[in-house]
């Protein structure tokens, strides 16, 4: 995986349409991004299978809890006293950075969760004369809170204070009521939900990696003190299934269980399925054994009962299993392993996006060989998109070479070029991205053919 260029794959990202700078005409804000058509096109239909495998199949619910939650929420789960990072300034830039990049940039040998914040100063301090292109002063270490304030109603002061959620799990704790009383659940099943979080990271980098908006895909599996081992184990394995499914390489992923100087301080086991990005190995998404903390925080300062009712009238504080998965990361983890530069014949090559059919912003691309014969193509894509849901695009501009080169290079799976065959015997020939070979077929056949050669993927 080291081989690739993450430069080059991000300007590819940037130059075709996948992500774009956040308010590029006003000189954007750092390490801000928005998605393009065909970034949404790959992340509705991640969400779609995270909707089908976590949620229908396996018997679980779907929730949509809001960005903006009473304070109290954020009391209760920890994150007003401890979600802070380790912040340092450098008094000759002026610039301020997080820390444990600082030692993981300069000294990866060392396990920074085994320092403590005193320790980690005293070792910039020391070893640290230059970072990021400038001399170094150091001034103190200082915790830094990530959650984003804002403020409701008409007057800004501490009672109307609020924070936008730094992870969409809570709302799912608060909820677990009310959905295992409206659906009438039975132990074990899981609440999960697609949506935003925020959080105010001191240095948003890699891209798309880390940022201070995102999307998380959560599941909280409610289950009994006895079994959440066994299911422990049963989401990572379900986790790593996913990616794979989804497309990344299996020798691109490892499951990583945390060392004990990890854990948070209410689990009862975390493990992370880390991905080997071109600049080292990061956490693509991770699976926690969150034991009943939340539940009994949440009823501690709500004074409301979580409790569940089992068939024996005994009341219960379930375990929760959390499978955590950020949608930014799995995104970026899925263009860099699809993302190839292949050699041709006389000194040629082309960049192609070997994306798995399933989640390919295009599917299949229309191209008329010629203007002339748009009326005709432009009817075989009305016709996919009026009887399928295969993600189609018609093209009709430049030559037929450079538009094959256009499509790999954004992961079209099928080019179908529309010629006078097409007029004259009613047939067309489909191209296959991955191997570029030409197969020609009649025009009341494509949706059949299309739709057999992704079931055989």
């Amino acid at each position: 995986m080291t081989e690739k260029n993450i430069q080059e794959i991000i300007n590819h990202l940037k130059t075709s349409g996948f992500v774009y700078q956040n308010s590029e005409i006003y000189g954007g804000i750092t390490n801000t991004w928005d998605y393009g058509p065909y970034a949404i096109n790959m992340l509705n239909a991640i969400k779609k299978y995270w909707i089908s495998e976590f949620v229908r199949k396996e018997k679980n619910y779907l929730i949509d809890s809001k960005i903006i939650m009473n304070s109290n929420v954020w009391k209760a789960s920890g994150h007003l006293d401890n979600f802070s990072d380790y912040l340092i300034e450098n008094k000759i830039n002026n610039k301020r950075y997080r820390a444990d990049h600082i030692i993981k940039d300069l000294f990866p040998q060392i396990n920074i969760e085994k320092l403590n914040y005193s320790e980690l100063e005293k070792l910039i301090k020391e070893k640290v004369n230059e970072y990021d292109g400038s001399k170094c002063n150091w001034g103190e270490i200082r915790p830094f809170n990530l959650m984003f304030k804002t403020w409701m109603g008409a007057i800004e002061n501490d009672s109307s204070k609020t924070y936008l959620r730094p992870e969409t799990a809570q709302g799912i704790f608060v909820n677990f009521k009310n959905v295992q009383r409206t659906t009438r659940a039975k132990l074990p099943f899981g609440i999960g939900q697609i949506g935003k979080s925020f959080r105010n990271e001191i240095t948003p980098r890699d891209f798309i990696f880390r940022t201070r908006e995102f999307e998380q895909m959560e599941l909280e599996f409610f289950c009994l003190e006895n079994d959440a081992n066994k299911y422990y184990k049963y989401w990572i394995e379900k986790c790593k299934n996913f990616v794979q499914f989804l497309g990344i390489n299996e020798k691109n992923i490892r499951i990583r269980p945390h060392e004990k100087e990890e854990l948070s301080h209410y689990s009862k086991g975390t493990s992370d399925i880390e991905y080997l990005f071109p600049f080292g190995w990061g956490e693509l998404l991770g699976i926690a054994n969150r034991g009943d903390y939340d539940l009994k925080q949440h009823m501690k300062y709500s004074n409301e009962s979580l409790e569940y009712l089992d068939d024996e009238g005994k009341k219960i504080i379930p375990y929760v299993i959390e499978p955590s998965i950020g949608l930014d990361r799995l995104l970026f983890a899925l263009l860099i392993d699809s993302y190839d530069v292949e050699s041709l014949p006389n000194n040629d090559s082309r960049i192609v996006m070997h994306l798995d059919y399933k989640i390919a912003p295009i599917q299949v691309v229309i191209l008329p060989l010629m203007k002339k014969l748009s009326e005709k193509a432009k009817e075989i894509y009305d016709s996919i998109l009026k009887n399928t849901e295969i993600r189609v695009l018609y093209d009709e501009t430049g030559s037929i070479g450079k538009r094959y080169r256009r499509y790999d290079a954004i992961g079209a799976n099928f080019a179908i070029t529309i010629d006078f065959d097409t007029i004259e015997k009613n047939i067309v020939t489909v191209r296959n991205r991955d191997n570029m070979l030409q197969k020609t077929i009649k025009v009341d056949e494509i949706i059949n053919y299309l739709n057999d050669a992704y079931k055989t993927k």
